[in-house]
């Protein structure tokens, strides 16, 4: 396996062409059409629709009210608690409203469309990024790994995962090639897409300071710097004028759906909760489930990944985990981590190819096994 320095002129490497990518795309569509596929076949079975499945449940409905009727919708649930729409961001609701437009599509078919797309482009990120780092067979292999999660599913859905991770994913790609402007104007896509933008925000300014020390003070630095987090402040703002809470609205909506950074305190007696009930082996998997999170961070840091996806795989990984909401949704909330595939990745590229490609093709059937079983029982909240 070709080892690529993680900052290359554009001369020592090829960059990441359709041609080039195409292994990669192919490998990303076939994983997720078999996920659709045995998607249909059981709910075929279990008498449901993939399509409302898909594009008309759980946080879906809620993105394409803001793009029927945009923002200021609100549930207030026994308890007291409300839930307001603002707690999502923008930025797949305004696709969702350019994509039916001239379709004649429902937004939720329009947001099926807008992640296919983005499905497609967070592939080709991936690639780049992994292609760049460790050559073409890893990256291959880890935008499949990807494709292959166990909840992979939600990147088929209208849900913005694979939207985020596409504009993440080109945006740490730039930022590893020195291009901070561009990396700038694409993390200020992502803060408009999902809060955790901050990870994405957070890795450009890593690497704008990274490329100040190395004497590359230009303006497109500094710019990329200031850009990262125009688009996540931009709403963050607008919410707390909207709301009359200031700088703190934001906060304030997240707080009425639970929401919080408490370090994962909550998440931890959830866990204890399991244990010392009779899901103790609910527990026991929670627990497993952090460990393997976390041994894949140890790996990406062993391996010497790029602080820039150090950077940013660490904040996606404890705004996850340590988080106060609702504990169903982390797994999905992990689904924008992908530099953790890396290090499975480069592992496997260094087996034979048919090895490689059995342990992906039994991984990716699994996925698509419990992506249907998941969506026809409790769902991604």
């Amino acid at each position: 396996m070709t080892t690529v320095p993680a900052s290359v002129a554009p001369s020592e490497h090829p960059g990441p062409s359709p041609r080039r990518a195409a292994p990669a795309l192919a490998a990303f569509a076939a994983v997720r059409l078999l996920g659709l596929a045995v998607l249909a076949v059981w709910s075929a079975a279990a008498g449901s629709s993939p399509h409302t499945l898909l594009s008309a449940r759980w946080d879906s409905l809620w993105y394409a009210r803001i793009a029927a009727d945009g923002y200021g919708y609100e549930v207030v649930l026994p308890s007291g608690a409300v839930h307001s729409n603002l707690a999502f961001f923008p930025l797949l609701p305004w696709l969702e409203r350019l994509v039916a437009a001239p379709t004649g599509l429902s937004y939720g078919s329009a947001g099926l469309v807008v992640s296919a797309v983005a499905g497609l482009a967070a592939a080709w990120g991936i690639f780049a990024v992994a292609d760049l780092r460790y050559g073409r067979r890893a990256g291959v292999l880890a935008v499949a790994l990807w494709a292959a999660l166990p909840v992979g599913i939600v990147q088929s859905m209208a849900y913005s995962e694979s939207l985020f991770t596409a504009l993440a994913a080109w945006a740490l790609y730039a930022a590893l090639r020195g291009r901070l402007l561009t990396a700038g104007l694409l993390a200020a896509g992502a803060g408009l897409t999902r809060p955790v933008g901050a990870a994405v925000v957070a890795a450009v300014w890593v690497a704008a300071v990274l490329a100040w020390r190395r004497g590359e003070r230009s303006w497109r630095t500094a710019a990329g710097a200031v850009l990262a987090p125009l688009g996540a402040a931009a709403y963050a703002l607008w919410v707390g004028a909207r709301t009359g809470g200031g700088l703190t609205g934001y906060l304030d909506v997240q707080a009425g759906w639970g929401n919080g950074f408490d370090g994962g305190w909550a998440f931890a007696r959830f866990i204890g909760a399991r244990l010392a009930s009779s899901a103790f082996l609910a527990g026991l998997g929670l627990i497993a489930g952090v460990l393997l999170v976390l041994w894949l961070y140890a790996l990406c840091v062993r391996g010497r990944q790029p602080a820039v996806l150090l950077v940013y795989c660490g904040v996606v990984v404890a705004l996850a985990l340590c988080a106060s909401g609702y504990f169903g949704s982390k797994p999905r909330l992990l689904l924008p981590a992908f530099p953790l595939m890396l290090p499975p990745a480069v592992a496997l590229a260094r087996r034979h190819g048919g090895r490689a490609a059995a342990v992906v093709g039994g991984i990716a059937l699994a996925s698509a096994v419990y992506g249907a079983f998941w969506l026809n029982g409790s769902g991604p909240p």
